[in-house]
C-alpha cells in the first residue's frame, strides 16, 4: 500500500483559512490526486481533483474558495481553503489511485 500522510486540519473561525497537505510515500508525478470530505451523517463527497498536467476541477460549493495544487518533487498535494464556512466542517481525505489518507479534521466554528 501507498502511505498518505495528511496535515493542516484544525479549528478555524468562519471566514478563515487553512492549508491541508498530503504527502505520499511514492512518486505521484504521473497520477491525478483528489481531495474528498465527509461530514457527520453524510456520505463522502468529492471536493477537488488535480490531473498530472495540473488541470483542476472542484465541486461547485467550493469553487472560488478552495485551490488544489501539487508539488511532484515533494510528492505532495495541497488544498488551500479560504473563506471557510460552517458547512465545510468535515474530515478531509486525500485520494491517490486506490489509496486514501487517514483523514484530517477541519472544524469551522465560532
Amino acid at each position: 500500500q501507498v502511505q498518505l500522510v495528511e496535515s493542516g486540519g484544525g479549528l478555524v473561525q468562519p471566514g478563515g483559512s487553512l492549508r491541508l497537505s498530503c504527502t505520499a510515500s511514492t512518486s505521484i508525478r504521473s497520477y491525478a490526486m483528489e481531495w474528498y470530505r465527509q461530514a457527520p451523517g453524510k456520505q463522502r463527497e468529492w471536493v477537488a481533483h488535480i490531473a498530472s498536467t495540473g488541470d483542476t476541477n472542484y465541486v461547485d460549493s467550493v469553487k472560488g474558495r478552495f485551490t488544489i495544487s501539487r508539488d511532484d518533487a515533494k510528492a505532495t498535494v495541497f488544498l488551500q481553503m479560504n473563506s471557510l464556512r460552517s458547512e465545510d466542517t468535515a474530515v478531509y481525505y486525500c485520494h491517490f489511485l486506490w489509496n486514501w489518507g487517514q483523514g484530517t479534521q477541519v472544524t469551522v466554528s465560532s
